[in-house]
């Protein structure tokens, strides 16, 4: 079985000031339908509360952080699944449940298990 990323993009909100009592629903609705190869997965704060790092120089260089995401774009990563499948098949078919997926963008990719 191979580990998938499922990053869930669409429109910019903030959970807590906007209640989406039928988004909610459908998340739970989809999360009990695909229990069996959820690993993990989160949503997460609004852009406003990311910080991009970056280090000038390579390894022990000056880190440098700017306020927000590392680009601005129209639709935001706004939560992931990790989620474990057969096949990519398997992860885009599972993806295309995730709620996300109908009003903005799920990217399905492959992780990287490292020892």
């Amino acid at each position: 079985m191979t580990l998938y990323a499922a990053l869930i993009y669409g429109a910019e909100f903030d959970r807590a000031d906007v209640p989406r009592p039928e988004m909610s629903t459908e998340y739970a609705e989809f999360g009990r339908a695909a229990a069996a190869v959820i690993r993990g997965g989160e949503g997460l704060y609004p852009t406003s509360t990311a910080t991009t790092v970056r280090v000038i120089g390579g390894k022990g260089g000056e880190v440098v952080t700017s306020d927000g995401p590392f680009a601005e774009t129209k639709e935001v990563l706004n939560g992931f699944y990790l989620l474990e499948c057969a096949d990519l098949d398997e992860a885009i078919a599972t993806a295309a449940r995730i709620p996300g997926a109908w009003h903005g963008a799920v990217e399905v990719r492959p992780v990287i298990e490292f020892a």
